[in-house]
Formats: C-alpha cells, structure tokens, sequence
C-alpha cells in the first residue's frame, strides 16, 4: 500500500453536520427499541431481526459521536476504544443487515418455515464473527489514528500498522462490498417473486371480485424490510468511494462533500430505519401518536385535579344526630 496522505482535516461545518447525523441516528433506533419493548404484539420476527440492527446501530452511533467530538489526531487509549465498539458495531450492522435480506429470501421466495435454529445461527455470525475480528485488532494494536483519509474524525485501523490494507479488509471493506453483491441479488430475487404473484393473483381478480380483498401471507413489515438493502447501499458507498480513492493515494479523498457523505452514510443508518418502520408504518405510528398524546393529555390533567382537590366544597356543620361518613355503612359494595 502506498504512503498515506496527509490526515483530512475537519471544518466546524462537517463535524456539526455529522453529530447531527449521529444524534439522530442515536434517537431513531432509541425509538424501534423503545416500540419493541412497549408493544409486545408487534414482536414479529422481521421486527425482531430489525431490533438487532437498531442496537448494533445505537452502539454505532454512539461511538462514531463520541470520534467526532474528539477528533483524533493521535493514538490513545479513547481513540483505541472508540475504534474498537465502532469497528464491532459496524460490522455487525453489515451482517444484521444481510441476516434480513436472507430471512426475507428463505420466508418470501423459498416459502420455508424459520425456527430458533436460524436465529441462533445468525446472533453466532452477527455477534460472534464482529466481535473476534475486533478482538484479535486490538490485541494486535492494529486500531487507531486513521487520519480520516478513511473516517470522519474517527479512529479506524492504525496509520502505521504496514498491514493496514489487510486490517481494513477484515473490520468492515470486505464485509460491506460483500453486502453490496449480496444484498441486490437477493433483493431482485424477491422482487421477481412478489411480481409474480401478484400476476398470477390478476388472472383469477374477476372470479375473486365479490370475494374480501386479497391478503398476502407477505405482512406490510416484511415487504418494507426489502428496502433495507437498498438503504443500506445509498448510505454506505460514499464510505467505499472514499476508500478506493485512498488506495489510489488520490487526494479527492479530502473533498468537502464526500467527507459529509462518508459521516451522514455511515452513522444514519438507525435514523432511515426509524423513518420507514416507525414514522411510515401506520400501525407503529398510530400507536406511538397515541401512546404520546395520553401522555401528554395526563400531564395537562394532572394540575386541573390538584387545583379541584384544593377547591373542595366545605365540610357541613358536625351533628350529634347525623353520623359521620365513618360510622355510616356503604350500601352497595365497591366494583
């Protein structure tokens, strides 16, 4: 590998725009955590896969942040840290990712049932395959300063590890352009699928027309789940681009723009999840809308009960004849 470029430096601009990025990200899967754990009849199993994802992108998030406001400019035990629980919960995030374009493939176009046995195999692949490559880095001492010829602020792979073309390879390139042939094959696979069916469905319309409205096995959140793959490519080549042209030694890898696209597409990816399975999901949404307006309807009532419990009317004058509310007995039981 040639020798590195001089380190990309960082304007104000950027880092505000890519903390933004972070934040949000950061919220959004706080939010299809959140909507997992309040409703559990929303538990499905393509929910529950993309609840993997949102807590691999949550830790992501949250170290890419913590990379940005520091703005490494040289190896430490934070930079190292940072570096390794992003280095783990991005790749993690490349396996969850084709986890779903597999199960959606297997369920939709094989028509197979799917068993713990195939979630237990992918929690070994998404967790366990990230967490030895980042383990074996750091014990190599092969994370580190990067530069941000190939980050944005971050700490990656060590700038003077000699290996380090190998060491990016293993903790994410390898992974993410094997996403990028993956992840369309089967996603055209499943789009064939679902064409022809609804072909076949037009052929008997006219007999069905009395009949109620066609159901597809396929729920509303499986089809939505297809766009992850195509999610996932539009955020995560602008980081590619920049890495090739790295290999280049080209110094277009420092342009303005390509630097906000690496940081908007590598730490969005939670926030677009939340938009399209939160926000554009109506039975999510007309619950967490609901869930927010009693909310905030108990925190309005709250003071107009305490301002009626102090204007209560006054206690009639005590008589010997009348007994009190103490010594009278109810006359119908409490429901």
């Amino acid at each position: 590998m040639p020798a590195p470029l001089p380190p990309t430096e960082l304007y104000a601009s950027e880092r505000v725009v890519v903390l933004l990025s972070c934040a949000l990200s950061f919220l959004g899967s706080s939010l299809l955590v959140c909507t997992h754990a309040l409703w559990p009849e929303l538990r499905t199993r393509p929910r529950q896969l993309l609840l993997y994802l949102s807590l691999a992108d949550l830790l992501s998030a949250l170290s890419y942040f913590y990379g940005v406001l520091q703005d490494f400019d040289r190896t430490s035990w934070d930079c190292v840290l940072q570096g390794a629980l992003s280095t783990f919960s991005n790749t993690s995030s490349f396996f969850w990712t084709m986890a779903i374009a597999v199960y959606l493939y297997i369920t939709i176009v094989r028509g197979s049932p799917t068993g713990t046995g195939l979630l237990c195999c992918f929690h070994v692949m998404s967790w366990g395959i990230p967490l030895g490559i980042t383990v074996a880095a750091v014990a190599l001492k092969k994370i580190g300063y990067d530069a941000s010829n190939v980050s944005v602020g971050w700490c990656w792979v060590n700038l003077d590890a000699e290996d380090r073309l190998l060491w990016m390879l293993l903790t994410g390139k390898v992974w993410e352009i094997l996403a990028y042939v993956t992840l369309p094959v089967l996603y055209l696979l499943i789009k064939k699928h679902i064409n022809r069916a609804h072909a076949a469905l037009s052929e008997y319309r006219p007999l069905l027309s009395r009949a109620p409205a066609f159901q597809p096995q396929t729920s509303i959140a499986d089809k939505k789940l297809i766009l992850i793959p195509v999610i996932f490519i539009i955020l995560r080549i602008w980081s590619t681009v920049r890495f090739i042209l790295t290999l280049c030694n080209s110094p277009a890898v420092q342009n303005s723009v390509l630097v906000v696209l690496h940081g908007i597409g590598n730490t969005f990816q939670g926030g677009a999840n939340c938009i399209m399975f939160v926000l554009c999901t109506r039975v999510v949404r007309a619950r967490l809308f609901s869930y927010i307006c009693c909310c905030r309807c108990d925190e309005l009532d709250w003071p107009l009960r305490r301002s009626n419990s102090n204007w209560q009317c006054p206690e009639p004058p005590k008589n010997k004849d009348v007994p009190g509310p103490e010594r009278t007995k109810p006359l119908l039981s409490s429901t």
